[in-house]
């Protein structure tokens, strides 16, 4: 199932089902040739008639306008471009991984100051950190203690993370999630933009 998105009267079409040639039964359509200049409403039959003369199938853009919008194109070729973009698409997406990095709540402070230059490096090439206090004996006892060193590892990676989960107690440690900034920019701001524009770019290119 594909999307695609055309604008037609200063409307927003938007099509998840393509038909091809004689799979459109319609009358009439509204006709965008491969150039993207509309040809205005025509005749189905004349509509497959200049595709097969211009040697291009007619595809089927938004059902439902008034009458369905087709268009010009190369078909195949445009299912390929698409299957290559998406297997490009694919190898692009790196895998978030979760690295965890591990304090005692007695920590002396250049011992904390490596941990956090790691954390800040884990954080840097894009992974998660699980940001673990472990407590022993009595320890458990003040989990402010380990609230306290959660806090200031997330306000000294700052510039670079988000805090996803804040500092919670699992048994005898006590657990934070950091997020990558740039990645928690990406789900919360861009993600639906992104979605769209990747799909006008699919169907321009095509």
């Amino acid at each position: 199932m594909q999307l695609a998105l055309f604008y037609l009267g200063g409307g927003l079409l938007i099509s998840k089902d393509w038909r091809v040639n004689e799979e459109i039964r319609v009358k009439e359509v509204r006709l965008i040739d491969d150039a993207g200049e509309q040809l205005g409403i025509v005749p189905i039959r004349e509509a497959l008639q200049l595709s097969l003369d211009k040697g291009l199938d007619l595809v089927e853009v938004a059902p439902s306008a008034k009458p369905p919008v087709c268009r010009l194109m190369d078909y195949g070729k445009f299912k390929f471009e698409q299957n290559k973009r998406e297997k490009e698409a694919r190898k692009k997406q790196a895998t978030i991984s979760t690295k965890e990095v591990k304090l005692r709540p007695n920590i002396e402070e250049h011992d904390f100051q490596v941990k956090a230059k790691n954390a800040r490096k884990f954080l840097a090439a894009g992974d998660k950190v699980k940001l673990t206090i472990m407590f022993r004996g009595r320890q458990i006892t003040h989990p402010e203690l380990g609230e306290k060193l959660s806090i200031k590892m997330a306000q000294q990676l700052s510039d670079i993370s988000t805090m996803e989960k804040a500092p919670r107690i699992e048994g005898r440690n006590m657990v934070t999630m950091l997020l990558p900034k740039v990645e928690h920019e990406k789900i919360d701001k861009n993600a639906e933009k992104n979605e769209v524009k990747d799909v006008k770019e699919e169907v321009s290119n095509a």
